[in-house]
């Protein structure tokens, strides 16, 4: 099926069909939407969310199961599954209707204190780590091997070097790659987001830090995977202070670098990237090597 398939309608007649009670209420796309799933408002307090593809599935159930357990542990809001809604004749997989948070997707210019949101952001972590992992999915194929040790995508990071060619430093990226390698992780399984980018992140009218949403990258391993924002929406003194606030020794920045290069380097030519994604994942590449260099 494609993500194109799945529209506003598609969501309306799922919900009519599955939960009558909440036949009627408008459906109308969020302001911005995710690869993974395509989300709808469901009138004013809810939303419906919809994997986009087989592989995405599977954390419909982890979600749902482990969602309402972190919750109470952690200082911000994270989505409130309501119900699960099942494959249909117009729709092949599982998909979930979950309470509506305020907020607005972050982006730079939306937060009013960068170093403050840094370290609230740097806060939820620490504490999402803090929680119980017993009976939690360890690392693996359900989290796209976030969590996981790094050479899962060696080779993929490596032909992506050289796919890149000049339009990179490629002894600079290799050396930065492998130093992530090297830096193996040996601290006891805790949780880990996955996923803890600028679209994932709300803040409020305010500009402060809301609310963290799309746990389905989720599990239990190693959570330098969630250093990445570091690169991708932070910076000087800002990067500094959620880097103090984690806390993360050498190994692990330098793992959560390896994460951030190596989901830069992948998208930069990929066919999926839209031209200005293209554009920040070759600034994200950019800016790890530069600080590489310089440590």
């Amino acid at each position: 099926m494609h993500r194109d398939q799945i529209d506003s309608a598609l969501a309306a007649r799922l919900v009519a069909t599955q939960f009558p009670e909440w036949a009627g209420l408008p459906v109308v796309p969020v302001e911005v939407d995710g690869w993974d799933n395509r989300t709808f408002r469901l009138g004013d307090t809810m939303t419906v969310r919809l994997p986009t593809a087989e592989g995405y599935v599977r954390s419909v159930a982890k979600e749902n199961t482990w969602l309402p357990r972190l919750a109470p542990h952690l200082p911000l809001p994270i989505p409130v599954p309501l119900a699960v809604g099942a494959p249909s004749s117009e729709y092949p997989w599982p998909w979930s209707v979950r309470r509506w948070i305020d907020g607005r997707i972050t982006t730079r210019d939306r937060i009013a204190d960068l170093d403050a949101f840094a370290k609230d952001l740097a806060g939820f972590l620490v504490a999402l780590q803090q929680i119980s992992v017993a009976g939690g999915p360890l690392a693996g194929a359900h989290c796209f091997y976030r969590g996981a040790p790094l050479e899962v995508y060696d080779a993929e990071t490596r032909d992506a070097i050289a796919a890149l060619g000049p339009r990179i430093d490629a002894a600079t990226a290799t050396a930065a790659w492998e130093d992530a390698l090297a830096a193996t992780w040996s601290g006891p399984s805790v949780w880990f987001h996955g996923d803890v980018a600028a679209n994932n992140l709300l803040v409020d009218g305010a500009g402060r830090l809301a609310a963290v949403i799309d746990f389905g990258t989720c599990g239990v391993g190693d959570p330098a995977c969630d250093l990445v924002v570091a690169w991708t929406l932070l910076d000087g003194e800002s990067r500094e202070a959620f880097r103090a606030a984690m806390p993360a020794d050498d190994a692990m920045w330098a793992r959560g670098r390896g994460w951030a290069l190596w989901k830069a380097l992948i998208t930069i030519d990929s066919p999926d990237a839209t031209p200005a994604a293209a554009s920040e994942a070759g600034r994200v590449a950019a800016d790890v090597l530069e600080e590489f260099s310089r440590s």
